[in-house]
């Protein structure tokens, strides 16, 4: 069968099954983006959209309708500008997959200075689940401790079911894990197919992802950021013992090389920001600025991005993603010293890769040299992080001290990594002894998934939540106090 052959059968036999795979995100203080995935290119993708569920009175076009060579779908971003902050609308794609008469609704961000306390639902390395990913069963090699119980909710599961507890869901890098499908083959988990029709394995692992994320995609902002298994091949480097065959960089196909597929899919405010594609951005909240880095590529300064041609990953070598000399840490200062501190008192700054971690071979230490003093010198409140499959809480750290005051009003940045989430192969171990700046970690020997949850009180207390995802329980729960003063006026009416 030709490659061309199995791709379109690839597409056929997911037609009955596959969602529009409807996604939202933040575009400035006034706009949603709203994308979503067809079969065929739409010459003029439309959004009809209004304040009421029965009168979808407005429409909104745009001519962005793109794909990739590897792809079995186009992706489509539109654009819905002139909102107002914090109000509910409803819209519905005019051309998607599946005839259906549903309508979707909306929330647009929180004026920056609107103090009203809010949550937001935060993950990183979270992938397919289900028969192609994290499920009750796996292949060879898997810890019987990393695949879920009979019956257990995942994190998916668990987001969806907690929606109505969260403004909107980021996820800081490593989408749906489908460059493991070689991996998932060589052990048995997933039938073994021809490394011509790996593509159409890959691409159905990222739309069984993108499906079953469309109930909380479809309905909160979907902010995202890259990690590695968006850069590279994770295929590159995979040995099959039974076979004795070490696979190398040419097993990799386009929409598994060079964010490919993260270009297409995702539209990110950096438009509006000053940033550069999905890779980094900034957005206000409320009571908080957001920030979303690059830790794979464009370090600067000399430095060559884990990822990048020559960089510390070691599989396929992806090219910068803006040709500008030290581009990003240019973009970060002059966001960091543009942040009006008033109205959004918070600083929050998420980045695939941790600095700090007692998996000391899991951190970006040239992350840490290029970005760290800009953290600290603007004085940003906390850091997010995944790439390690544990749960980490550490103590506000500035150049590797910890900070005297701990939560109590530090001058250095909190630092938690929780790449816990879950995918086919599941958790990391932490090192043993954990470093003296961890407050507290969970790994496989603790068999749990989870999500974070970040709720912002006021100007001064901010409270982190790790909730497990088999039952929506809190197993961690931590707040930083800045002794700041708050202007309790600039609430929501």
């Amino acid at each position: 069968m030709r490659f061309s052959d199995l791709l379109v059968a690839a597409a056929t036999a997911n037609a009955y099954t596959m969602n529009s795979q409807v996604r939202l995100a933040y575009h400035g203080d006034n706009g949603m983006m709203v994308s979503w995935n067809t079969f065929d290119v739409v010459k003029n993708p439309s959004v009809q959209w209004g304040l009421s569920q029965n009168r979808l009175d407005q429409i909104a076009t745009s001519d962005v309708s793109v794909t990739y060579p590897t792809s079995q779908t186009y992706n489509n971003h539109v654009l819905i500008s002139g909102l107002r902050p914090d109000t509910t609308y409803f819209y519905k794609p005019l051309q998607l997959m599946n005839s259906t008469t549903e309508v979707f609704n909306f929330t647009t961000s929180r004026e920056a200075g609107d103090n009203t306390p809010f949550s937001v639902a935060v993950v990183v390395d979270l992938g397919t689940m289900g028969s192609k990913g994290l499920t009750t069963s796996a292949g060879t090699s898997v810890a019987s401790t990393n695949i879920l119980q009979p019956g257990e909710k995942n994190t998916i599961d668990s987001l969806e079911a907690n929606i109505d507890n969260f403004d909107f869901l980021w996820h800081a890098g490593d989408i749906a894990y489908a460059d493991y499908w070689l991996k998932e083959e060589i052990h048995g988990f997933l039938p073994n197919t021809t490394i011509q029709g790996g593509a159409a394995v890959y691409e159905s692992i990222l739309n069984e992802f993108y499906d079953e994320m469309m109930p909380i995609t479809a309905r909160k902002p979907y902010m995202v950021g890259p990690g590695n298994h968006e850069a590279n091949c994770d295929n590159a480097g995979t040995t099959d013992k039974v076979h004795n065959i070490t696979y190398d960089s040419s097993i990799c196909m386009m929409g598994q090389t060079n964010f490919t597929g993260f270009k297409n899919h995702f539209r990110m405010p950096s438009d509006v920001s000053g940033g550069t594609g999905n890779f980094w951005y900034s957005f206000d909240h409320g009571m908080v600025h957001f920030i979303q880095l690059d830790t794979e590529t464009d370090l600067g300064h000399g430095f060559i991005g884990p990822d990048q041609t020559g960089g510390s990953e070691g599989f396929t070598g992806v090219d910068p993603v803006n040709a500008t000399m030290n581009a990003q840490t240019n973009w970060l200062e002059a966001d960091l010293a543009a942040v009006d501190r008033s109205k959004t008192p918070w600083v929050v700054v998420a980045g695939h890769r941790a600095f700090y971690l007692s998996n000391t071979g899991d951190t970006c230490p040239t992350c840490k040299d290029v970005f760290e003093p800009l953290l600290l010198k603007y004085n940003v409140d906390l850091v997010l992080s995944g790439h390690s499959h544990i749960y980490e809480r550490l103590a506000p750290i500035a150049d590797g001290k910890i900070d005297p005051n701990e939560l109590e009003n530090p001058s250095s940045p909190w630092y938690i990594t929780n790449g816990a989430a879950g995918h086919y192969d599941g958790l990391d171990s932490l090192d043993s002894p954990r470093q003296p700046y961890s407050r507290f970690g969970l790994d496989t020997s603790n068999a749990t998934y989870g999500w974070s949850r970040l709720t912002f009180h006021n100007c001064t207390h901010l409270t982190h939540d790790f909730v497990a995802s088999n039952n929506d329980t809190v197993l961690d729960s931590a707040t930083l106090f800045k002794a700041r003063t708050c202007d309790q006026d600039r609430r929501r009416h």
